[in-house]
């Protein structure tokens, strides 16, 4: 899993939001947004990730990135039922969207880090005990 590329490609969500917002032309479908399996993380948690459900990174990961893309969908939603969608009210600081698409960055790097740990032989201080 190339864990910076799907930093990048969350970070980026912010301003493709930006822009739809701006637009909305109904080119985004809210259920697919909010799909959390859609995106080449989603496939890769639900698919090949799946092999790091034993590590405690792992289910946050799953949720964070659930919870931002409902969060996403959310926003497509009213968008496209022409409700008004103030950029700031729902992609300013502390809003759903924002912390949601923090959480996923944050777990990205920690999984990032335990994978790389894993992938060189390293073990984790807690389970380096003999035995473990």
């Amino acid at each position: 899993m190339d864990f910076d590329g799907a930093v990048l490609a969350h970070r980026n969500w912010k301003m493709k939001l930006k822009s739809y917002l701006s637009k909305p032309d109904h080119s985004l479908d809210a259920s697919v947004v909010a799909a959390d399996n859609r995106c080449e993380l989603g496939q890769w948690l639900h698919g090949e990730g799946w092999q790091y459900s034993n590590l405690p990174e792992y289910p946050k990961l799953v949720s964070d990135h659930a919870r931002f893309h409902k969060a996403a969908g959310a926003i497509v939603e009213k968008a496209n039922h022409g409700q008004s969608v103030v950029e700031e009210t729902v992609l300013g600081a502390n809003t759903e969207f924002t912390n949601a698409s923090t959480d996923v960055v944050l777990s990205l790097m920690a999984m990032k880090k335990k994978c790389d740990l894993r992938i060189v032989g390293v073990r984790s201080p807690v389970h380096s005990q003999p035995g473990q």
